[in-house]
């Protein structure tokens, strides 16, 4: 796995207290290469009779796969020579953000070209129904197709690992992937956030079988004390992406001035999103090329969905998107 960082992207989730009563939102800056195309795209639910040659199988970025029997209709942010998206929502109320990861797992031999991160963002919305749904299927299609290939049009050095926050109107679940392996911790209340790196520690739900062998075998962990999946897997230092003045930092002192308020509504999320502290909004060779925000309204049994659909969200607007 390529060894350069470029630090790019912030996913964002709140429950009450951190959000108002009876409200949940959700927030993504996605960061990529300068210029690359970004479009807002809509997809419908299909039934596909897969027992045929002809629809059995679905053409991602750069393998097919088995195609499903039933996919449920997608908003997407889709990068415009991906098939995969950056982040998206379905029409169960599903929402899905990815990060670039760089973790101690290499490369599978032959540094083949498998699933994208953004890949597996459309897979999950496409087959679930809810966030754990959702990230059962990402986790089931890592597990039995891998991840890795360029993810840079014009560099194919430009390849990494991926964590995702998978999020629904009851729960969010932050999946953390090195390689065909993954940790998981569920999320109900609160704010949090994701960044670049591993940020799950010894506090997770659930994890691939076999993980804290695979870390022994490599040498990442001793076997002493709780196991800690991101000081195993990180590639960088756990301790610099937890400081006050990393991006994953400068994320969550955000969240934390509406911590126990009831006041990150969708419109606080925009802030954020706007917010250079950190780099959040980030302009550059590496800048923020489209934002989203969604939020769900318990009571009314609604959610509702933002997207700029341009660059720089300190000088874009949001507007309110339909899913058909």
């Amino acid at each position: 796995m390529n060894a350069t960082h470029p630090l790019g992207c912030d996913t964002f989730v709140a429950y009450p207290p951190t959000a108002p009563k009876g409200t949940v939102v959700f927030g993504k800056n996605s960061d990529r290469p300068q210029g690359e195309g970004q479009s807002i795209r809509r997809y419908p639910a299909a039934r596909q009779d897969t027992s045929g040659p002809d629809n059995n199988t679905v053409q991602c970025t750069y393998i097919r796969i088995p195609q499903a029997a039933e996919t449920y209709a997608v908003l997407l942010s889709q990068i415009d020579w991906m098939w995969g998206a950056e982040n998206g929502a379905n029409e169960h109320g599903v929402v899905i953000g990815n990060e670039a990861v760089w973790t101690n797992v290499p490369e599978e031999p032959g540094s083949p070209k498998l699933l994208l991160g953004m890949d597996l963002v459309r897979l999950g919305l496409e087959r679930g129904k809810t966030a754990e749904q959702s990230m059962q299927v990402i986790i089931q299609l890592l597990e039995e197709h891998g991840q890795g290939g360029p993810c840079a049009y014009n560099d194919p050095s430009f390849t990494y690992h991926n964590s995702f926050l998978i999020a629904d109107a009851k729960e969010s679940w932050i999946l953390e992937t090195a390689g065909r392996h993954w940790c998981a911790k569920r999320v109900t209340q609160g704010g949090c956030n994701i960044s670049n790196g591993l940020t799950i520690r010894t506090n997770y739900d659930l994890c691939s079988k076999g993980l804290q062998e695979y870390a022994l075998q490599h040498k990442l962990w001793d076997g002493k004390g709780d196991f800690d999946f991101a000081q195993s897997f990180s590639s960088s230092g756990v301790e610099e992406q937890e400081s006050l003045e990393s991006r994953q930092g400068c994320g969550h002192a955000l969240l934390q001035r509406h911590e126990n308020q009831h006041s990150l509504d969708h419109q606080a999320m925009m802030d954020i999103l706007r917010s250079h502290d950190g780099g959040i909004c980030m302009h550059g060779g590496f800048e923020t090329r489209a934002s989203m925000v969604t939020e769900w309204n318990l009571e009314r049994a609604t959610v509702q969905h933002w997207m700029t659909g341009k660059p720089h969200p300190c000088q874009s607007e949001f507007v309110l998107q339909d899913l058909f």
